[in-house]
């Protein structure tokens, strides 16, 4: 009769094991493993099983972190193949210039909108401090002295929350450029680009410190160092260089940070629209 050693019985103690079943009918038959079995179970009953730990908040941030080299990469688009071939650099400015436009087009409108709201905001404040006539009651006085205290500064941080949901959609491109460009190549389009979007960023960002933004402002401070670094990186990257760059940028997890916060951002926005948009009911008393 053979006998079976301890690690089978080791592994029938804690129900693992592949011959379970004969392990069971020996021990029924065979009074030395018995016997030995007994001595195991006696010993391994005083051994405290560790509790298995359980997963964070950021597992599933460190899952992607591990796998995203892994992916297959994208397949090529309309774009990539009329820039991969001798016209690519004529095809890259002519891409620059039209994202500078547009950017620049869209952060003149924006100042020009805010100045607009901010006049609207102080005339209706002068015109409730000075315009009022005795027949009113106090309750009304009250109403329209409201915007004093609340209107300003939700105004300011409505406009902070649309254009800061801009612009990190335009940077989230922008790094995405930067992890698929081809190596070795030119950067300096991407650099000019994120020179303009780290402008930007830090008015954003001192404007969301002001008011109380906190975890806005930490977003975007993670965003400007990754753009320091590729405004001071070298316009030819060799594949060495490149690879060092999307390993921090990988482990800032800066994409997702990016992605989540401008989708927090605009479902924000969207919300505060949708809550302006419906109907009010009127305090003008009639007579």
């Amino acid at each position: 009769m053979s006998h079976y050693g301890e690690g089978d019985l080791i592994l029938y103690y804690y129900g693992e094991g592949r011959r379970r079943h004969d392990i069971e009918r020996h021990l029924d038959a065979c009074p030395a493993c018995a016997a030995t079995y007994r001595d195991i179970s006696s010993t391994l009953a005083m051994v405290d099983v560790p509790a298995v730990p359980e997963r964070g908040d950021q597992y599933g941030l460190e899952v992607w972190q591990r796998i995203r080299h892994r992916l297959p990469e994208p397949q090529q688009d309309v774009w990539s193949k009329h820039s991969a071939g001798p016209g690519r650099a004529a095809w890259t400015e002519l891409a620059t210039w039209w994202r500078r436009l547009v950017e620049r087009t869209f952060r003149a409108d924006r100042l020009a909108i805010l100045a607009a709201a901010a006049t609207i905001a102080i005339v209706a404040f002068v015109a409730g401090r000075f315009w009022s006539t005795p027949s009113k009651p106090a309750a009304t006085i009250t109403a329209t002295q409201a915007p004093d205290g609340g209107s300003l500064p939700g105004l300011r941080q409505r406009i902070l929350i649309g254009s800061v949901a801009d612009h990190l959609d335009r940077s989230e491109r922008m790094l995405t450029d930067i992890m698929n460009a081809s190596v070795p190549g030119d950067i300096s389009a991407e650099q000019r680009w994120a020179e303009d979007l780290l402008t930007t960023s830090r008015l954003y960002r001192q404007d969301a410190v002001d008011i109380g933004e906190r975890s806005v402002a930490n977003v975007l401070d993670d965003l400007e160092r990754s753009l320091i670094e590729i405004v001071h990186s070298p316009s030819q990257v060799t594949a060495a260089d490149l690879d060092a760059m999307r390993r921090r940028i990988d482990a800032a997890a800066l994409l997702f940070k990016v992605r989540v916060m401008s989708n927090e951002l605009q479902e924000r926005e969207g919300t505060r629209s949708a809550g302006d948009a419906s109907p009010r009911t009127s305090t003008r008393k009639t007579s």
